[in-house]
Formats: C-alpha cells, structure tokens, sequence
C-alpha cells in the first residue's frame, strides 16, 4: 500500500521557521522524483520545490528560492523541507508528491500558517 505522511506543519511567527517531513512506503522510493507542493485558500496548487530521484537535483519556485530547500535520504525515504524566514503569504496546506516513470502518488497535506 502506497502511502505519503507528511508531519512537521503547524503555526509559525512571520521571520521564523518549519521543516516539513514526508515519510514514504509502498513504492520504490529512489526511483521517484519528489515535490512538494502547497495550496492556500482559494487558489490552484503550485508547485513549491522539486528534487529528482537520481542526482538529487534540486529546483525551488522563486518565491521561496533562498528561503527554503528540499531535501531527501533514499535510505529512510523521507523527504524534507526547510521552511526558514517564513512569510504570511506562506500559509497553506504542503503536500507531498512521488512522480514516478507510470505512477504519481500524493500526501495527505500538512497546514503551515505563517501568523503573528
């Protein structure tokens, strides 16, 4: 059984910081690319940080670049953001992607609000 956990999201003062995790089961994990993605209140989800399967090869929306990056460890199948420097405009359900060669699979989604 495919499953996408992810943990780590929460309430967050404007300037601070939240690592998201994303726990992997199911599917050969070193073999995906994985995403995360967001999508706040009435607006389409978007795509916040990528990382391939293989070089690890990371890319991050502008929006985020320098604030927050993406990791993953293929040994305990996880996959992580680093959220520092956190703005109001963060605030949105985070979600854990896997895209495979036939396959996509998705998270639950994680709520991170960025609030004073």
């Amino acid at each position: 059984q495919v499953q996408l956990v992810e943990s780590g999201g929460g309430l967050a003062q404007p300037g601070g910081s939240l690592r998201l995790s994303c726990a992997a089961s199911g599917f050969t994990f070193s073999r995906y690319a994985m995403n995360w993605y967001r999508q706040a209140p009435g607006k389409e989800r978007e795509l916040v940080a990528s990382i391939t399967s293989a070089s690890g090869r990371t890319n991050h929306a502008d929006s985020v670049k320098g604030r927050f990056t993406i990791s993953r460890d293929n040994a305990k199948k996880m996959v992580y953001l680093q959220m520092n420097s956190l703005k109001p405009e963060d605030t949105a359900v985070y979600y854990c992607n896997a895209l495979g060669p036939v396959a996509l699979y998705w998270g639950q989604g994680t709520q991170v609000t960025v609030s004073s």
